[in-house]
């Protein structure tokens, strides 16, 4: 989005209604389209003139772009929900992945088939058979990587590429733990976001804010295991592979990885999620330019060097 006045559509991600230092209240609201957030401000707030707003709704905006701490923000002036007169259709503003679910489930329970281990090969089938609904749409999270619409299977799928060209260098890697690892190190991510009705993250459930997806994926495999009387020792190697997958404990990790597929997993999860942020920061300037300062990449500026056209897809279906 451009600076300057624009009028278009948004959907809402999410909208809070706080009070400035003046003790007017305003509305905070997070808008996304398929090319991405903005933050919007609805300063001097009334419910009256306004209406109120929920996530997950579709709403026509007339407002003023400009920079805010080397970040776009819009100011709203005038803001109305969505009637069928408009003729859009949610969907249309909802960011997704660029592979269907079906298609990259089918990808990854052909991964699933390819297992020689046939403990480990049930276990990991059995808990994404437990998940098959929700997994086809689920985001891989609010605000950062993959945080579109299918975007969890997108991550996952995207890592076993990177896993399997790792495998054909390494022959002492275990295949078999690895790729199982991968596809179930995320599955919780189900469980620890609440979504809106067109599919996109609007915060954080009760348990994904008190256990977090890690605690709750190692709590699902050994339940899982119990019930298939799965080999204890195979079902906590995939625990640890699940509570460690971020690294280190400032990053949400329970413990450090301790073998080479848990190490190897959490490498290629942060490579994965990296490549997606800078692709995605750098696709939103021209060519010779810089980003704003990315915090989740340690605050850096990235440069658009422009020697190769900037697609934030990767190449899942070959």
């Amino acid at each position: 989005m451009t600076n300057g006045s624009n009028d278009g559509f948004w959907l809402i991600k999410t909208v809070d209604k706080k009070i400035n230092i003046k003790g007017a209240p305003y509305l905070d609201m997070l808008l996304c389209d398929k090319e991405g957030d903005i933050n919007a401000k609805l300063w001097d707030y009334s419910e009256l003139a306004h209406g109120t707003f929920e996530p997950g709704e579709l709403v026509k905006i007339r407002g003023t772009v400009s920079a805010y701490n080397g970040q776009n923000q819009l100011k709203v002036d005038r803001i109305r929900k969505v009637t069928s007169a408009d003729g859009v259709n949610i969907a249309d503003f909802v960011p997704s992945a660029e592979y269907s679910g079906e298609m990259m489930l089918g990808s990854i329970m052909n991964i699933i088939s390819s297992v020689k281990d046939p403990q480990l090969r049930e276990l990991t089938y059995a808990l994404v058979k437990d998940r098959e609904t929700d997994i086809l749409h689920w985001p891989a999270a609010f605000k950062l990587h993959h945080a579109v619409r299918g975007g969890l299977l997108y991550h996952t799928l995207s890592i076993i590429k990177l896993a399997e060209g790792v495998c054909s260098i390494y022959p002492a890697i275990d295949r078999d733990l690895l790729m199982c690892g991968i596809i179930v190190h995320d599955l919780c991510k189900i469980d620890e976001f609440d979504l809106s009705p067109a599919g996109l993250v609007t915060g954080y459930s009760t348990k994904g804010e008190l256990l977090g997806h890690l605690v709750m994926g190692a709590i699902k495999i050994e339940e899982k295991a119990k019930q298939l009387s799965i080999d204890p020792e195979k079902a906590m190697l995939l625990e640890h592979m699940v509570i460690s997958h971020h690294g280190e404990p400032d990053f949400g990790a329970a413990v450090r990885p301790m073998f080479l597929e848990a190490e190897i997993l959490s490498q290629l999860d942060k490579l994965d999620a990296t490549i997606y942020e800078i692709t995605s920061a750098v696709s939103e300037v021209p060519a010779g330019e810089f980003t704003p300062r990315q915090w989740a990449l340690d605050n850096r500026k990235l440069y658009n060097h422009n020697r190769k056209e900037v697609v934030v897809k990767a190449n899942l279906d070959k």
